[in-house]
């Protein structure tokens, strides 16, 4: 690759995919922790490792406004690349969780920059929406990254500080936004033309506003594995389902760290299910939970395992 090629690179937002990917995952290896045998030590890996890659790529991006403005206006105004901004401001809540045990002061400020980050970006991209003027092909479940994402994490990440009370308002704000939001996506997705194949990989987002939600709801909740947390979990399940029907078409995105999109889903959905049975569930849920985990595991391993090719091919970075 010559240095004029290279030149014309930069890291896209869309790689906090991938620190969100390993700490959501580091946070689902210490919930199988405090039910099943397995090492704590594979958390703590994944969670120091997403950390210090989120906090690498954040000072990237900050770079970029500095020496590239051009090309960081240009993903603030595109309709889809700017959702990605958003997930900057939700790494940093789920390093807060991930800290929250045993580094108060880092947990805190985690906490305080990605809420920072997350709310003032939600606020922002959202009344660019309600402005119109919005093509459907532009639509896709990457919309539900700066609000969703940011107000169920938001929800997680001030529960684990001691603040319950605020995280039921941050519950009801994701909640609602999920599902205005996915009512625009599926009318979509049934009525306008199918998604390009460099954009297919992002439906792998949808199998995660239901398990974070379920996620968030298990902790800022008293009522443990009620109906409703099994509803949120089945919902995920299906969304899961749907997106393995479709894998033959959405692989023909082929190599693409757009990938990543599936790691918050594949990470949730069995923490989810093992909050439950640490809550005292064992029913459907305790017999799918170790599948679940296991499959977000392999489905992790296989998405690094693309982005390491990518790597040793040099195509990582986009032109």
């Amino acid at each position: 690759m010559s240095s004029e090629q290279t030149a014309h690179k930069h890291v896209p937002a869309s790689f906090f995919g991938m620190p969100l990917g390993l700490v959501a995952l580091g946070l689902a290896w210490r919930s199988a922790a405090a039910i099943w045998s397995v090492p704590k030590s594979i958390s703590e890996i994944l969670i120091w490792s997403g950390s210090a890659l989120w906090a690498l790529l954040f000072i990237i991006y900050l770079g970029k406004w500095l020496l590239r403005r051009a090309d960081a206006q240009e993903e603030l105004q595109h309709p889809i690349q700017c959702c990605f901004i958003g997930l900057a401001g939700v790494v940093g809540l789920l390093v807060s969780i991930g800290l929250s045990t045993e580094f108060r002061a880092l947990s805190v400020g985690a906490f305080c920059l990605g809420f920072a980050w997350t709310l003032a970006f939600a606020v922002y991209r959202t009344g660019r929406l309600w402005m119109g003027d919005r093509s459907p092909e532009s639509t896709t479940p990457v919309l539900y990254l700066p609000t969703v994402a940011g107000m169920l994490v938001t929800a997680s990440a001030v529960t684990a500080l001691g603040y319950r009370d605020w995280g039921q308002l941050a519950f009801g704000a994701g909640l609602f936004s999920w599902l205005a939001i996915e009512s625009v996506l599926l009318h979509r997705l049934y009525t306008a033309s199918a998604l390009a194949p460099a954009l297919r990989p992002t439906l792998g987002v949808q199998i995660a506003p239901s398990a974070v939600a379920a996620v968030a709801y298990l902790n800022v909740s008293s009522g443990g594995a009620d109906i409703f947390a099994h509803a949120l979990i089945g919902y995920a399940i299906l969304q899961a389902l749907i997106v393995i029907r479709l894998f033959p078409w959405l692989r023909e995105a082929g190599l693409t760290p757009a990938w990543w999109s599936f790691s918050f889903g594949a990470a949730a959905l069995p923490t989810a299910a093992m909050k439950m049975i640490a809550a005292g569930d064992g029913g459907a849920v305790a017999v799918l939970a170790p599948y679940l985990f296991a499959a977000g595991n392999l489905m992790i391993a296989a998405i690094a395992t693309v982005t390491i090719v990518l790597i040793a091919r040099g195509r990582l970075l986009p032109g």
